[in-house]
């Protein structure tokens, strides 16, 4: 399967997550590139540049080195399989004999697997996919242990060792853009990874839908997700219990169990997304030099009160002037020739200054929810391909609703630091 398929299989499953995310990720209407985005879709990257804005793109910002995890289960090389359907067991996923090729597993075979390792009660509302389906293998169903309703699912998929991919899935989010109650993510015996996130399905709150996940990835690239809600649907179901019905300690148990390994290994090799690091990946600012220069470039009177972590490209700082924090937030991008006519040509209000440096500002609502959000952006690109765009907002995150009734800094200081002669002596890392 060729590598540009698997990527856009890639940004469905992208899309989808950043819909269950909620609010928050939905596009405005700014020109901001996600800085954490995988460097092998490069092209694709940049043209979603001109669309969406810094709230679309951070769900993707805050990851730092490599994390790889060989598969180690609970390191007990038990598991602990709950009451449920007698009849519904993990060995309804034959394993496979040293010299034959895995057989495919069903849709059924999927949902007895899940429900044969969930504890007492019923479930309904069953949907699945196979081995053979192109989106990857997944169940669905409602569970009720007899205290309310939940929506319940696994979602298995192989992904590249030291990717992106790997990095997203075991690091605990930015609270900037995820709100939650609780993540941890903790190397197991054996020397497995696992996250456990307690969040909530709707980035802004505006309905306290609680979604937990677990992910777990193996050295190999195999990829567990189980996710659990506090309502009988993922949207738009009323909250049926307190809380999702597996604890922490369910749902390390469920999604470390081996059996889900088994199916993985009726995925195709070639179903694998992501792309691997390599030394001749293009370079990136660093994020903790991003934020350093654009913290030096703020003007008197600001002070910063909050900032982004290790990352590249991207980074943000919270600034209070004295009137309410606000979020400002820059990416710093090389390369960026490819945008130039189609960001900054004829039409597009760019204002070319004596060093040939290209430039635009806007201001607008910082998302399409009626919250009352501004925000404000300068983007620029110099002569040489380097991008930097800056954009503050009268919030102090990109999830909450307005601190104060406009950004803290205005068009003009914005302009000045995406213009500023300072950006041109960041020295990229390749990556």
């Amino acid at each position: 399967m060729p590598v540009e398929h698997r990527d856009d299989r890639f940004e469905d499953r992208l899309g989808d997550a950043l819909r269950n995310a909620g609010g928050a990720f939905d596009a405005d209407r700014a020109a901001l590139v996600a800085g954490g985005e995988s460097r092998g879709r490069r092209i694709r990257m940049r043209r979603r540049t001109a669309v969406v804005s810094g709230a679309a793109a951070i769900a993707l910002v805050g990851v730092g080195s490599a994390l790889v995890a060989p598969w180690g289960g609970d390191g007990t090389g038990q598991r602990n399989v709950g009451v449920g359907d007698a009849s519904a067991t993990p060995s309804a996923v034959p394993s496979p004999t040293p010299t034959a090729a895995p057989s495919p597993v069903t849709r059924g075979q999927l949902l007895s697997v899940l429900k044969g390792l969930l504890p007492q009660g019923d479930f309904s509302d069953e949907r699945s996919r196979g081995t053979d389906s192109q989106l990857g293998p997944y169940a669905y169903g409602v569970f009720d242990d007899g205290k309310g309703a939940a929506a319940l699912s696994v979602s298995l998929d192989r992904i590249v060792p030291g990717s992106q991919q790997v990095r997203q899935a075991t690091q605990c989010p930015d609270q900037a853009f995820v709100p939650y109650d609780d993540c941890g993510t903790s190397p197991l015996p054996g020397g497995a990874l696992l996250r456990i996130v307690k969040g909530y399905e709707y980035a802004d709150r505006r309905v306290d839908t609680k979604m937990w996940t677990a992910d777990l990835v193996t050295a190999e690239g195999k990829h567990v997700t189980v996710t659990e809600w506090n309502s009988a649907a993922q949207k738009g179901a009323p909250i049926s219990r307190p809380e999702p019905p597996l604890s922490s300690v369910q749902l390390k148990t469920l999604v470390t169990d081996p059996v889900w390994l088994r199916v993985l290994d009726a995925v195709p090799e070639a179903d694998v997304v992501g792309t691997p690091p390599t030394s001749s990946a293009p370079e990136e600012a660093e994020s903790d030099t991003i934020v350093t220069t654009l913290t030096g470039l703020l003007p008197q009177g600001v002070r910063v009160v909050g900032k982004s972590g290790p990352g590249t490209e991207y980074g943000y700082v919270v600034v209070d002037d004295g009137e309410g924090k606000s979020f400002v937030q820059i990416n710093v991008q090389p390369n960026m020739q490819d945008l130039e006519k189609e960001l900054f040509g004829e039409g597009s209000g760019a204002v070319t200054l004596p060093d040939g440096v290209k430039v635009i500002v806007r201001e607008g609502p910082g998302d399409d929810k009626g919250r009352g959000l501004v925000m404000r952006t300068a983007d620029a690109i110099w002569p040489d391909g380097l991008r930097v765009v800056v954009s503050a907002f009268n919030s102090a995150s990109q999830i909450t609703g307005p601190t104060r009734e406009n950004p803290a800094l205005t068009l003009d200081q914005l302009k000045a630091i995406a213009t500023d002669s300072t950006w041109q002596q960041i020295q990229p890392v390749p990556h």
